[in-house]
Formats: structure tokens, C-alpha cells, sequence
């Protein structure tokens, strides 16, 4: 028997917001087309919105986890505007080029493709693979849905609401 859909996680940039490389201050959020409204109907919904990210750019040195937060509060301060909301963060700083030596790991396992954050997510939320699923607009977004034993949608540009209605119908 199929479990029914509880969660959405999606990739952050290039998905939820314009990539713009290394997004991260406030005045440069701009959402993709349909984020806001993806968002409103999923929490309308009773879904748990998960957002699952890769910061390498904490990594490189060029901005610290602080302002991921800070970036993340806009988000959502932006989005209760619009009466919607997302559930939980998680971002990875850990990249194998790291500048920062605290974030230099080879291969972590929280970062995409590895499915460590979204393996987080499901635990954290009580959830099974099957109750979740990952939009992201890349390979690595899809294979760590694969490696968390999830469903995963390429997002490849266009209205998300209209992505989100068909993954969720």
C-alpha cells in the first residue's frame, strides 16, 4: 500500500529563488515564478515544505552560516507576507575545496548527491521515504532523492505552483 504524500523538499537556489551564484543577501532574493504560490498550496495542503541545501559558498569563505539564516528569515518573512511558510532549513556548508578548514570534508554526507539532509528531514519529521518527495534542478538534487529511497522531479525552469499541482495531484 502507498504511503499518502506528507512532504515536499525542495533544492533552494535555482528552485525556490532565483541563482544568481553563491545567493545569499537578502535584497538579492528573487523568487522563481510560482515558489511563492508552490508554497502556499502545499502548506493549504497540511504538507510539511522542507527546504534541503547545498551552501558551498559558506565553504569558500564568502559569506558564514549567519547570513544563510538571515537570507532563510527573509524567506519566510517574505512568505508570511503571501500567508505561506516553510517548515524546517537545512543547509550543508561542507565542501571538498573548502577555503574555511572547519568546512573542508571530501565527501560529506549531508551534501548533494549524498542524502544526508534529506535523511535528516525524514527522521526529523517522523516521516518514511515514501511519504516525501525532492524538486530540485539538478542531477545531484535527483540522486540524493534516489540515495534517500525518495521520488525526485527536475525542476527545469517555468511555473513551480504548476510542477508542484502535478507532483501532488
Amino acid at each position: 500500500m502507498k504511503s499518502a504524500l506528507k512532504a515536499v523538499m525542495f533544492d533552494r537556489d535555482g528552485v525556490l529563488n532565483l541563482d544568481e551564484g553563491y545567493t545569499h543577501r537578502p535584497q538579492d532574493l528573487v523568487w522563481t515564478p510560482g515558489a511563492t504560490a508552490a508554497i502556499r498550496r502545499l502548506n493549504a495542503a497540511g504538507l510539511k515544505v522542507i527546504v534541503v541545501t547545498n551552501q558551498s559558498g559558506v565553504a569558500r569563505g564568502l559569506y558564514d552560516l549567519a547570513a544563510v539564516d538571515v537570507f532563510h528569515a527573509e524567506m519566510q518573512r517574505q512568505l508570511a507576507e503571501d500567508g505561506a511558510t516553510i517548515d524546517a532549513f537545512y543547509a550543508c556548508p561542507f565542501h571538498k575545496d573548502a577555503q574555511v578548514e572547519i568546512y573542508r570534508h571530501i565527501d560529506h554526507p549531508d551534501r548533494k548527491p549524498n542524502p544526508g539532509m534529506l535523511l535528516s528531514a525524514l527522521r526529523d519529521f517522523g516521516l518514511n521515504a515514501e511519504e516525501a518527495v525532492m524538486i530540485g534542478d539538478r542531477e545531484s538534487d535527483m540522486e540524493a532523492a534516489r540515495r534517500a529511497g525518495m521520488v525526485g522531479h527536475l525542476y527545469e525552469g517555468g511555473d513551480l505552483d504548476a510542477l508542484v499541482a502535478k507532483v501532488t495531484a
